[in-house]
């Protein structure tokens, strides 16, 4: 079986599970876990030998393996150390970090703050950009993502939410990425020696209980990880103490784990089996072995069950806005004609168990969660443009929905509007501030050179005569965050433009 027809066999979203390959193989001065001990030994001593003097310490003669746990254990005791006894040496930085956080009442470590700075605003390979692109867009078929790894690559590629510690739990279990090692944002709380580990043991409970009701109800989906990880074996006999060997769940689980092993250069896109020991018993999972990643993502990719992932999000968003209490209005009818407000509406038709609509009474929702919509390609909310009625004075953008849905009725109506509105909003005499020489959006709004009142008129400006690039007007607009005004409107209309109308 292939992985087309393997994945096609999904009944529900799968869960990525992801390790340090993932990160190896997208992103520039990444580290295994035996190189980034070996950098920062490295760093600290200015030559090789004293990370070979204790890794000799933690080899295993029966097993030919090493402990790195420990060696990270070992390394962090002499770290700590030396950089303690010179203050302003070559780790000042650090110190400076590591007291700034302790006058602000944080317990860290300055091991761990160096450990975060090493892996922090790594750039993206450029040989794989094309996987990340087809990864990004698979995102909206994945339920949620775990990863062992401390580095934002995930995050900010899927625009998921990442979660740290305790904040996993009651999250929603849809759009979340569950990074259980920890990440570079908080460096206290990585786990990353023999005593993180112990520690993350003992505390962990609830959290380890939440991932494996995610194994039990999901496809799981590994990737970055060997088959021999010790990551993969330690998950494998945590499920199997509370799930018994020889059960139908135990078969649900085994039909549903999927193990990406990299292979240099292959193609291959078949599924095999492989035995794994878990407490002694061989337990025979599904096994892809490639080099062949954009082919597995677009397998994902293509996956089409009945509810999308960005669909459920929304209704666990709102079920939590509902039982968390405060002010929200809530109607519960059969009618939905009877509900004549502008607020949000989730339907649940009784008469498919797999329907759940999530839709809106007006058009303003759909331009507040554009970017969304977008990037879910929600056919089911962009084929409401064609119920509701816009206005030839209203600022809609339409360009991106239709590239989505070509069929869309009012499709040609609403882009001859839109581009008439967009051409009809450059003011008179906009250039005369052009002799400032300002193309970048931040400048702009931080001169004093512009008045206030010409500022986003300026930038609109710009961006339509290609000056200022429509990305760095995304990035703009998302950090205002769907502000209904009417500038919030013409600036995404002006966007929408520019990014969907050659497409």
């Amino acid at each position: 079986m292939d992985i087309f027809d393997f994945i096609n066999n999904y009944k529900n979203h799968p869960v990525l599970f992801i390790g340090t390959g993932f990160s190896l193989r997208y992103l520039e001065n990444s580290y295994s876990w035996e190189s980034l001990l070996k950098k920062i030994a490295f760093e600290l001593k200015g030559n090789d030998e004293f990370f070979y003097d204790l890794k000799g310490k933690v080899h295993d003669r029966k097993s030919g393996n090493y402990d790195f746990m420990q060696l990270a254990s070992f390394l962090q005791e002499e770290f700590n150390h030396q950089v303690s006894e010179d203050r302003n040496g070559k780790f000042k930085d650090i110190n400076d970090e590591y007291y700034r956080k302790s006058s602000e009442g944080i317990t860290s470590d300055k091991f761990k703050i160096y450990i975060a700075s090493l892996l922090t605003d790594l750039e993206k390979r450029d040989k794989n950009i094309d996987e990340l692109e087809v990864f990004n867009l698979l995102s909206k078929n994945i339920s949620s993502i775990i990863t062992t790894n401390y580095d934002k690559l995930i995050e900010d590629v899927t625009g998921f939410e990442p979660l740290v510690g305790n904040n996993i739990l009651l999250s929603n279990p849809y759009g979340s990425v569950y990074k259980i090692h920890g990440s570079v944002d908080n460096p206290e709380e990585l786990v990353f020696t023999t005593e993180d580990y112990d520690d993350f043991d003992q505390r962990y409970d609830l959290i380890r209980a939440q991932l494996i009701s995610l194994f039990v109800h999901n496809p799981i989906v590994f990737l970055g990880y060997s088959v021999n990880d010790t990551n993969i074996k330690k998950i494998l006999n945590t499920i199997f103490k509370y799930v018994q060997f020889n059960s139908e769940q135990a078969d649900l689980i085994r039909n549903n784990f999927l193990l990406v092993e990299y292979q240099e250069g292959s193609e291959s896109l078949e599924i095999l089996d492989h035995d794994i020991d878990v407490h002694g018993y061989p337990l025979r999972i599904n096994k892809l072995k490639t080099d062949n990643y954009i082919e597995l993502y677009r397998a994902l990719e293509s996956l089409s069950l009945p509810v999308s992932t960005y669909e459920i999000r929304r209704v666990l968003d709102n079920v939590k806005d509902i039982t968390s209490g405060g002010t929200i209005k809530v109607s519960i009818t059969e009618d939905i004609d009877q509900l004549k407000n502008s607020e949000r509406i989730l339907a649940i038709s009784p008469k498919s168990k797999s329907s759940i609509e999530y839709t809106y009474t007006d058009s303003s929702q759909l331009i507040i969660d554009y970017y969304d919509i977008i990037e879910a390609r929600s056919e089911s909310l962009i084929k409401l443009i064609d119920e509701f009625p816009i206005a030839r004075t209203h600022w809609f953008p339409i360009f991106g929905f239709t590239h989505i849905v070509p069929s869309l009725q009012k499709s040609e109506t609403l882009k001859a509007q839109q581009v008439t509105k967009l051409h009809n909003n450059i003011k008179p005499n906009i250039e005369r501030f052009d002799v400032h020489g300002l193309n970048d959006i931040d400048p702009i709004l931080e001169t004093d050179k512009i008045p206030e009142s010409y500022k986003i008129d300026y930038i609109f400006y710009k961006v339509f005569n290609n000056l200022i690039s429509a990305e760095e007007l995304k990035n703009y607009l998302m950090k205002i965050d769907g502000d209904l005004n009417s500038n919030y409107k013409k600036l995404l209309c002006l966007y929408d433009f520019k990014e969907y109308e050659n497409l």
